[in-house]
């Protein structure tokens, strides 16, 4: 089992090799303007007001730079959250030296920092992470292990590393063709553990579509692209809620299979939860997608329908923010009844809605999305952990089952913060 092992060593922005694992240590030295051994200004700091919302772009990076320390050297203490497989394999879901979902957001978040600084530490934590899961052998492919493709087709693009395309095609390839299907063609919910027979997640837009339309354009295989918007519409068809706005969780095809069904009909939404962080996951990718394939929201059918569905959305979650800024984890359930703060899909909901008003894809939910920073900026401790992060968690049964997820630090929890604060320093310039 890979862990990362801490530097005792003071920090600097050094990448250290240390036997089978990478040790990471980021510069917490902040607001000085420069890069450390350079006298080059920063492009995210040149030029900018020191202060929006009652908020300092100097405090904006440091705690980022806080999360992605505390992201790449977090590790799990006590075994609570290691997984293991059928055939025997260990996947630390926690630290930052395995292959889950997890480490795909959290290399979407580093991507986006250094995309946003042009620093070149952070393209080398992120190309550090693929050259050791490579030499490993890769890992199973499943809904949730692809979402580090998306990072990776973003680092392919930029760089021309021709040792990353057939990886990219490899597992589009699989994506496209092999992925095991729901009624109409949908993507099933496949993960390590599960194999979620004929169930279609909020989850999978982020950890498969994107992944596979981002592949589509840099590789130039437009089916791909095609694919991925026919799992947009099919997805919103089956998990947008039309009473409340919001989605749901998941949506399992019965064909009124009595044995398997938890109603008569065709199907069902689980336990009817409006889940958080599933929802989040709607939240950010819609503009990600819209941006992505550059759909005109004003002309086109997609864009229109995306941009509305967002709409939506966003309209219910201002109306159910709590003073605090954050969003409870069962969105429509009151804390009393046991439906606890939960920061990580608080910062998706920043990201999104702050994404969308740049892009002009929505107007207004500002004051939202500025709670919503801030309260994010309340719940990043000095460990550079996002605090008030839920575990990964899988489709209830009943809404009990999302009230009693512990909560824990996991790299998507700063990965997700990360990515709102990145969102929210584009306002200063």
């Amino acid at each position: 089992m890979r862990q990362i092992r801490q530097s005792r060593e003071p920090c600097s922005r050094r990448i250290l090799r240390a036997e089978q694992s990478t040790v990471y240590c980021i510069n917490d030295t902040h607001g000085s303007g420069r890069q450390h051994g350079s006298g080059r200004q920063h492009a995210s700091t040149t030029n900018m007001p020191s202060e929006l919302h009652g908020i300092k772009a100097a405090d904006v990076h440091a705690k980022i730079r806080l999360l992605i320390n505390g992201m790449v050297n977090i590790t799990d203490t006590t075994g609570e959250f290691l997984m293991t497989l059928e055939d025997g394999r260990v996947i630390d879901t926690k630290g930052w030296n395995d292959w889950e979902w997890t480490h795909g957001i959290g290399l979407l978040g580093l991507w986006q920092y250094y995309e946003l600084t042009g620093e070149p530490e952070y393209l080398a934590i992120i190309e550090a992470w693929f050259r050791d899961r490579f030499a490993a052998g890769g890992t199973t492919k499943n809904i949730n292990t692809m979402a580090v493709f998306l990072t990776l087709a973003y680092v392919y693009e930029r760089t021309g590393n021709e040792t990353y395309r057939p990886w990219l095609d490899s597992w589009a390839e699989w994506a496209y063709h092999d992925l095991p299907r729901t009624k109409y063609g949908g993507f099933q919910h496949l993960t390590y553990l599960e194999i979620n027979k004929d169930q279609l997640w909020d989850d999978t837009l982020m950890m498969t579509v994107m992944p596979l339309a981002k592949i589509g354009l840099v590789l130039n295989r437009p089916h791909y692209v095609e694919e991925a918007k026919r799992q947009f519409l099919l997805h919103v068809q089956y998990l947008f809620d039309r009473t409340s706005g919001l989605f749901f969780h998941g949506w399992q095809f019965t064909d009124g299979n009595a044995e398997n069904a938890e109603s008569s009909g065709p199907g069902h939404n689980f336990a009817n939860a409006r889940w958080a962080r599933g929802n989040s996951w709607v939240t950010m990718v819609i503009p990600e997608f819209l941006e992505l394939l550059q759909l005109d929201v004003q002309n086109d059918a997609i864009g229109m329908i995306l941009r509305d569905v967002l709409d939506a959305q966003c309209t219910a979650l201002s109306h159910l923010q709590d003073t605090s800024g954050l969003w409870r984890t069962l969105l429509n359930v009151s804390i009393d009844d046991g439906s606890y703060l939960e920061a990580s899909a608080t910062a998706g909901f920043a990201y999104g809605m702050l994404k969308a008003r740049r892009k002009r894809y929505l107007a207004g939910n500002t004051e939202s999305a500025v709670a919503a920073i801030k309260g994010i900026l309340g719940n990043v401790d000095a460990r550079g952990e996002l605090l008030n992060t839920s575990f990964g968690t899988g489709m209830g049964h009943d809404l009990q089952h999302y009230k009693d997820i512990p909560i824990t630090s996991m790299p998507y929890g700063q990965a997700m913060a990360i990515m709102a604060l990145v969102e929210f320093l584009r306002e200063f310039i």
